[in-house]
């Protein structure tokens, strides 16, 4: 079927954003299986990326990945980041020129039930990876995405800047910490001078449609609201930097885009929201019933719970110094995306169609605000 010119223009369009760096470019995505890996999967196939992806199973029901039938449009691999062998021989067969990490075991309270695994999958996960990186000279640019949990947390509510301390009270926490370690680490012995440029990224706390994870509040929001159920809310006080998930996606594609050519960014990098969108666990519960429509949430007597982090704020002045980089959406507006998708989910519309929705919505945002990327 021939294709018309505008959607051919329009198909362009699309593939020069974040410079062109992905049209016809090999990229390898770990953890493209997930919630923010298949997101991102699916924008890189728009941008004209030949995408492979390397990941366990989908472990949920539903599974984004699954119901946009992802598998059927990019080279998927399902294997083990902690399988050495496995990753290598990966790398070593695709060849990849820039490579976005983000295959993890991302779950705090499962952190605590499995710790050995979690320590495992997260750290030596990110060896062995940057192993295979290191017999692959194609590959210029490379991208490990942790999480704002990775600093050492006094619970003053002030902001994280790349440059304070890490630490982890939980398992999850200091997995992360350790992989940034890990990274900075290989980027100084083993990517110096014309190596790849390695970086790594940490994100806010990341919502939006298809994420079916247990332990997180939108993904409870949804399924609870979509049964007349009230939603159970855990730590309703505490502070945390919410963003939709294409904002650190953006950032994360713009900085793989940049490495490739400008190794002085390799390094760490905040991606979150304005301080207007760092609201509370019980702020957004309330933002969500109010854009569902109807429904409410409560938050029982708990018990005795592991620690989790009361207060995680974000930095975000290198991104905007050195990358140009701003999120675009302000909290009010990525709810309403957020719960808009669920709710047209629900009903019965297709998930990769109300992605796509979302992907193309955020795209017109950039170009209207001028962004660093369009």
């Amino acid at each position: 079927m021939a294709v018309g010119r505008g959607a051919m223009e329009g198909l362009v369009a699309v593939q020069s954003l974040f410079g062109g760096a992905f049209r016809g470019t090999r990229v390898l995505v770990t953890g493209h299986t997930g919630f923010k890996g298949s997101w991102l999967s699916r924008w890189l196939l728009d941008l004209g990326a030949e995408v492979t992806g390397y990941a366990l199973a989908p472990d949920t029901s539903p599974s984004l990945f699954s119901d946009m039938r992802m598998e059927a449009h990019m080279d998927s691999r399902i294997g083990d980041i902690r399988d050495a062998g496995g990753v290598a021989s990966l790398v070593a067969e695709t060849r990849p020129e820039i490579v976005l990490h983000l295959a993890a075991q991302p779950l705090v309270l499962r952190s605590y039930a499995e710790p050995s695994y979690t320590f495992e999958t997260n750290v030596l996960g990110t060896v062995n990876l940057l192993e295979a990186v290191r017999a692959v000279p194609e590959c210029r640019s490379v991208v490990n995405v942790t999480t704002d949990k990775v600093y050492s947390n006094p619970e003053t509510g002030e902001p994280f800047a790349e440059d304070c301390p890490l630490g982890g009270f939980d398992p999850y926490s200091a997995s992360k910490a350790s992989s940034e370690i890990v990274t900075a680490s290989y980027r100084d012995a083993f990517f110096s001078g014309d190596g790849a440029a390695v970086a790594t990224a940490r994100a806010g706390n990341v919502i939006g449609g298809g994420d079916w994870a247990a332990d997180r509040l939108v993904p409870d929001c949804a399924k609870a609201l979509a049964a007349d159920q009230s939603v159970i809310v855990r730590n309703p006080a505490s502070v945390r930097p919410w963003q939709h998930v294409l904002e650190p996606l953006a950032g994360y594609l713009w900085l793989a885009a940049r490495l490739k050519d400008d190794q002085s960014l390799a390094g760490a990098f905040n991606f979150g929201p304005d301080p207007a969108a760092t609201r509370t666990v019980g702020e957004l519960a309330d933002a969500f019933v109010s854009a569902w429509g109807s429904g409410s949430w409560h938050a029982p007597e708990m018990g005795e719970q592991p620690h989790e982090a009361g207060h995680l704020r974000l930095d975000i002045g290198k991104a905007d110094s050195l990358l140009s980089w701003r999120p675009l959406w302000d909290f009010e507006t990525t709810v309403a995306q957020t719960a808009g998708w669920y709710r047209a989910y629900a009903a019965g519309e297709s998930a990769g169609a109300l992605v796509k929705e979302d992907i193309r919505a955020y795209e017109n945002a950039a170009r209207s605000a001028g962004a660093s990327w369009v």
